[in-house]
């Protein structure tokens, strides 16, 4: 998933991976006011107090989502879509931004996250680019290894989403995609706006319902027609039961609760959130109640040690009940913020301050 993590695969294998209740306000919630002005294309999910983490009926709930802990968030404006293409290409034209996917390859910054002694590979392959999901031609026994799906594609980025010589012609109201933390954050500076911390994303996805699995419940019988995924055999064949392959315009499907539209599925959303795998457990050996909580101060996957990884909430058109179901309200991932994928992209927040400020 990304750039820099993906040209880390690269030099090891010309093939690269990419890394891999609805808990909710509960009745102390605040009743708090709807502020007057709602920017467009937001609205305001009043502040409270929930449960973070897997519900006990989510039986394939990953360990990195428990505990569950008590959190409290202040009241926030939360984009109802994902930021689309039409969006990102305002920012483009007001400030000529260069994205991380179409910027030179930094081999000194990719040799310092490699052993000592790595060979340089061949200029061919350090080209600006992005990662591509690929469908194999008979099926995966081995679902850890996501090489057998994620390719390298040079030239690959926003306006190329399926590769080089591809557009974005037609496709103004889907959500934008190759982007990394950098560009989404850059994006957060130009529009007056912040990334959801990884508590704000989840209590707004969970849409005030309580310890449900999903958005709408607890029963996936109705995932096709609340979630644009994966259904079929992953990552053989996509019978499209959803209406789609791959993304699919904003609002192709009913908002949860508070307005909110493909808080799951479609795209994976960037949060501000470092990744550390204790830090679930560190709330929860508090025994308080969390007030809008940032995350953790530091990164930490032992199974990714060498890079800093960010949360990414929500899942993604290519999630799947047999690897990992991300459309799940607690599911969570780690990534490279260096990263940029076909399936990766962001919607932004802000405060009535924030809002202030910008105005």
């Amino acid at each position: 998933m990304l750039k820099f993590t993906t040209l880390l695969l690269v030099i090891t294998a010309l093939v690269i991976g990419c890394k891999q209740n609805n808990s909710s306000q509960n009745n102390s919630s605040q009743k708090s006011s709807i502020p007057q002005n709602t920017p467009e294309g937001m609205v305001w999910i009043p502040g409270g107090v929930y449960e973070q983490g897997a519900s006990e009926k989510d039986k394939i709930a990953l360990p990195h989502e428990k505990p569950k802990h008590s959190v409290q968030v202040d009241g926030f404006y939360m984009d109802i879509t994902e930021v689309t293409n039409a969006q990102f290409s305002k920012f483009i034209d007001a400030t000529n931004y260069i994205t991380t996917a179409e910027q030179p390859i930094d081999w000194a910054l990719i040799a310092s996250q490699l052993p000592p002694g790595t060979p340089k590979p061949h200029d061919s392959i350090l080209q600006p680019g992005s990662l591509l999901f690929k469908k194999t031609k008979t099926s995966v026994p081995n679902l850890y290894d996501f090489s057998q799906w994620w390719k390298w594609s040079i030239g690959a980025n926003w306006k190329q989403p399926n590769g080089n010589g591809s557009s974005i012609s037609g496709k103004s109201n889907h959500p934008v995609v190759h982007v990394s933390f950098e560009d989404a954050q850059a994006y957060c500076k130009w529009a007056g706006r912040r990334l959801p911390t990884e508590a704000e994303w989840e209590y707004a996805a969970r849409g005030g319902k309580k310890d449900m699995i999903y958005f709408w419940g607890d029963f996936v019988d109705k995932l096709s027609s609340n979630v644009n995924s994966w259904e079929g055999e992953f990552p053989v064949s996509n019978t499209q039961a959803d209406g789609f392959e791959k993304s699919a315009p904003v609002k192709s499907f009913p908002p949860n609760d508070f307005g909110l539209y493909e808080i799951s599925g479609n795209v994976w959303e960037w949060t501000s959130d470092w990744y550390n795998v204790n830090y679930y457990a560190i709330l929860a050996s508090k025994a308080e109640v969390s007030s809008n909580p940032k995350g953790a101060q530091s990164a930490y996957n032992p199974n990714n040690p060498q890079i800093s990884e960010k949360i990414i909430r929500g899942g993604s058109f290519l999630c799947n009940a047999s690897y990992c179901a991300s459309y799940r309200v607690s599911s969570r991932m780690a990534t490279d913020p260096n990263t940029s994928l076909e399936h990766l992209g962001f919607r932004t927040v802000a405060t009535p301050k924030l809002i202030a400020n910008k105005n």
